[in-house]
């Protein structure tokens, strides 16, 4: 005869890598990645003349649809992922599949420090009071108390 305990299963922790009973393993022989493309993703800031309801709708909803044959003027064209314009880069790859960099101002580490503003040549520094910012005394003071 077997005990209630042999017929209970229990599982302390949950496996958080398993795989959905749903999802099927793709056969061995599949290939695991597709290679990443260098190529550049091409976009259009368009200009389009719109009626006032459309413009209302437009600004309240992000975007609207246009009548067919509608004429748009394209006043630049570049990539989306590296920011560039198309004559600079079009023969080139993207470079915002290679490195990034150019999108944060170039290499952290080679920038320019902040400079540090100087004083007027008549300026005097006074020094101020003590000024108490813990305490029930700051509270008095009304430092750390919300403005009313």
């Amino acid at each position: 005869m077997t005990s209630v305990l042999d017929q209970l299963e229990f599982e302390a922790f949950a496996d958080l890598f398993a795989l959905p009973q749903e999802q099927h393993v793709p056969p061995p022989g599949a290939a695991a990645e597709p290679d990443l493309s260098l190529a550049h993703v091409w976009i259009v800031a368009a200009e389009i003349k719109v009626e006032e309801r459309v413009a209302k709708l437009a600004d309240f909803r992000g975007s609207f649809t246009t009548d067919q044959g509608t004429r748009v003027d394209a006043l630049e064209v570049y990539c989306r992922q590296c920011r560039r314009p198309y004559e600079d880069v079009a023969d080139s790859d993207c470079e915002a599949q290679i490195d990034n960099r150019h999108l944060i101002g170039g290499d952290q580490s080679q920038r320019a420090k902040r400079k540090v503003p100087e004083l007027p040549s008549n300026a005097k520094i006074v020094p101020g009071g003590v000024i108490q910012r813990r305490g029930i005394s700051a509270y008095v003071a009304g430092v750390s108390r919300p403005a009313r």
